[in-house]
């Protein structure tokens, strides 16, 4: 199984207990996902649900060509305002290992994203991570970053 990674880092101007309070929300995520992929979160959370180690999280995603599907993840792993793993339980992944971490820095929070992710099928799932599923990664990370940046503003050293 070929494993394909993608990172991005982005810089906030605001409190790491900002950034920890918003990203740490299951609901914040439809906020930050592009609108064409119909994402709803399907589990019974307040807005003031905040994340645990082995909290399931359950959505409705539209990723390809208006088809929904189910999607499940785990947080499996929180060490609170220095990161948080979720990872795919049931969807469309043959593997999905998201890390998010967040550092204090000088005026804001500077956060990391570092993905794993594999795609079933073998030779099929290569091709189509190389034709299509790698640059829709990308684009929902490009949407988040400029999402984010809207939301929280530009920060400047």
């Amino acid at each position: 199984m070929k494993t394909y990674i993608l990172k991005r880092e982005q810089s906030l101007p605001i409190t790491l207990n900002e950034a920890w309070d918003f990203f740490s929300s299951p609901l914040n995520l439809a906020k930050i996902t592009p609108k064409d992929m119909s994402f709803v979160v399907t589990s019974d959370y307040t807005a003031d649900t905040k994340m645990y180690a082995g909290m399931i999280i359950t959505y409705k995603i539209s990723p390809l060509l208006g088809i929904k599907m189910n999607w499940m993840t785990e947080i499996t792993h929180v060490d609170d305002k220095k990161y948080f793993v979720d990872e795919q339980r049931f969807g469309p992944y043959a593997l999905w290992h998201h890390q998010h971490h967040f550092k204090e820095i000088d005026g804001g929070v500077h956060m990391t994203d570092l993905l794993h992710y594999a795609i079933p099928y073998g030779a099929i799932g290569r091709f189509a991570n190389a034709v299509f599923v790698k640059s829709k990664v990308e684009q929902i990370f490009d949407y988040r970053t400029k999402v984010i940046e809207d939301l929280f503003g530009k920060y400047l050293p």
